[in-house]
């Protein structure tokens, strides 16, 4: 990713200042004036001040990296680690969800069922798959996906990533909450291995849908809530504008997460967070998914599902 492509979040921009200055001087270089170790202080420089931002984010600040449009998305860590990604349309009761992409593919070469989440990365993909918020039919066709993956034995890879399920008029008549509901049972009902991945954010009961695994991990600046810091500031505040406080106090970070014991690790973000180096976080992500996987190789179908219904039953029981 190129430094002038680059969106900075509000409180970057100290790192913003500084990246702009060395712009500068590379512009000043290209016409011959020799200022390479002028240009290396203001880097090092750069780079010291991002790793001292990123060391100590508050749980708003992180919320803000994890909402970043630049973050890598599900299509990228389709490209980066399934082969012959084959997705399926449909629910086979109303129609079609984007947001929702689900489909078959070969993960290191072995076949694998992986759904996820999908905001788009410009204002036409973003329309078409809604943000990522998915309707009634992009959960039951993850439950159809479920049943076939369970029919033909194939691990299932979650990836979630959404503001949370769409609460419009439509998809409230056609029973969004039913959807949801019979997602996570379907998820629970597993006797094939599945893993979960939260990406950025994971909001609600849409991130549960697909995220009730018997591992579940997250990215390091990524967030996992029940509801939005905006949506809790406007419930109990009535002051949309309280989302920061919201945040600061809802526990939503994967630190968080990972001390009550609602998932299994934590991946490592670049310094700066996943947008800045993509590559390098989706690689990460590979090898934990695949170690993942690996450590659930050897259990038969009912010791998977009683290994994943103990490991919900024991949130809120035992605190790490």
């Amino acid at each position: 990713m190129q430094d002038q492509m680059r969106s900075y979040l509000d409180f970057e921009k100290p790192v913003a200042e500084l990246d702009s200055k060395v712009d500068e001087l590379r512009t000043l270089a290209a016409s011959g004036t020799d200022i390479s170790d002028e240009i290396g202080r203001i880097e090092d420089k750069a780079a010291q001040a991002l790793a001292d931002l990123y060391q100590n984010l508050s749980p708003w600040q992180k919320m803000l990296v994890a909402r970043h449009p630049q973050r890598p998305h599900f299509n990228d860590f389709i490209k980066g680690l399934i082969t012959e990604f084959t997705p399926l349309a449909g629910d086979r009761k109303f129609g079609e969800d984007e947001a929702l992409v689900a489909g078959f593919g070969r993960f290191r070469g072995e076949p694998i069922c992986v759904m996820g989440q999908e905001k788009g990365d410009s204002t036409e993909s973003r329309i078409r798959h809604n943000f990522g918020m998915a309707r009634p039919e992009g959960y039951r066709k993850c439950v159809r996906l479920m049943e076939m993956a369970e029919r033909f034995g194939l691990p299932v890879l979650s990836l979630a990533d959404s503001a949370g399920a769409y609460p419009g008029i439509g998809a409230e008549e056609r029973g969004q909450a039913e959807a949801i509901a019979r997602s996570t049972d379907a998820c629970l009902a597993l006797t094939v291995p599945n893993v979960a991945i939260i990406t950025g954010e994971g909001m609600s009961g849409g991130a549960i849908a697909i995220t009730t695994a018997n591992k579940v991990l997250m990215l390091e600046h990524a967030i996992y809530s029940v509801i939005s810091p905006e949506a809790a500031s406007s419930i109990l505040w009535r002051d949309g504008t309280k989302a920061q406080e919201a945040a600061n106090n809802m526990k939503i970070t994967a630190q968080d997460m990972l001390r009550f014991g609602v998932i299994d690790q934590i991946l490592k973000e670049p310094v700066g967070g996943a947008h800045r180096d993509p590559a390098a976080m989706i690689a990460t992500t590979g090898e934990a998914i695949a170690t993942a996987f690996d450590e659930l190789r050897g259990l038969d179908g009912d010791a998977i599902r009683k290994q994943r219904r103990q490991k919900f039953l024991d949130i809120g029981r035992k605190l790490g």
